[in-house]
C-alpha cells in the first residue's frame, strides 16, 4: 500500500487542536501507556488515541471546521492536525462519520486505515465495518479511497467496498438506503 500525504507543516505543541463534545457509554484517551475515561470537553491534543467500548458513541470537534462521530469500538490516532490546513488520523478500528463544514475551505485531511487511506475533500462521509466490509460513504463532498495501488474517486451518494485488507476498492456505486442508514446509525 502507498501513502501519499501532501507536504504540510504540523505544529506539534501542548495546546489542544480540539475538544470531545459528546461521550455516550465509555470512552477513553490514551497517551502513551496511560489511559484516562473521556467526557465531554476534554481537550484533545496531536498524538492522542481515541477509544470507544462496546454500545459506546464519542463525538470530536478539531479545530472549527471539523466533527468526527465515533461508533461502538471505534479507535483512532490523531497523527497531524493544523486548523484549516488538515492533517492525518488513523483509523485502527470501527466506523466514523467525518463531517468538515461544507462551507468552510477544503482541509488537506487524509484518514488511513489497514485497509487503505481516504484522501478528503470538504466532505461528509462514513468510513468502517458496514453490511461485512470496510466500507465508505460520501453523503456530501467526493473522498479518493486508495489501496493496493489503484484509487476511486468516491462522489455524494456514492460508496465503494473494500472486501478484504489488500483489496482493490470496488468502483463507486449508489449504496441502498437501508446501508446508509445502518452505517449512520452505527456513529450516531
Amino acid at each position: 500500500m502507498v501513502f501519499l500525504v501532501r507536504s504540510v507543516a504540523f505544529a506539534q505543541t501542548k495546546s489542544p487542536i480540539g475538544s470531545v463534545t459528546a461521550v455516550r457509554g465509555n470512552a477513553f484517551k490514551a497517551v502513551g501507556s496511560e489511559h484516562t475515561a473521556l467526557d465531554a470537553a476534554a481537550p484533545l491534543f496531536i498524538k492522542d488515541v481515541i477509544g470507544t467500548g462496546p454500545d459506546s458513541r464519542a463525538t470530536l470537534q478539531l479545530g472549527t471546521n471539523t466533527i468526527i462521530h465515533m461508533g461502538a469500538d471505534a479507535l483512532l490516532t490523531i497523527d497531524r492536525f493544523l486548523a484549516d490546513a488538515g492533517g492525518e488520523i488513523t483509523l485502527q478500528a470501527g466506523p466514523i462519520l467525518y463531517d468538515h463544514d461544507g462551507a468552510a475551505p477544503p482541509s488537506g485531511m487524509q484518514i488511513r486505515s489497514t485497509f487503505g487511506q481516504i484522501a478528503v475533500r470538504g466532505t461528509r462521509f462514513f468510513a468502517g465495518p458496514s453490511a461485512g466490509v470496510f466500507g465508505v460513504f460520501v453523503d456530501r463532498g467526493s473522498v479518493t479511497v486508495t489501496t493496493a495501488g489503484a484509487g476511486v474517486l468516491v462522489e455524494a451518494g456514492q460508496g465503494t467496498n473494500i472486501p478484504h485488507v489488500g483489496d482493490t476498492p470496488t468502483l463507486p456505486a449508489p449504496w441502498k438506503p437501508e446501508r446508509i442508514r445502518a452505517a449512520l446509525e452505527s456513529v450516531q
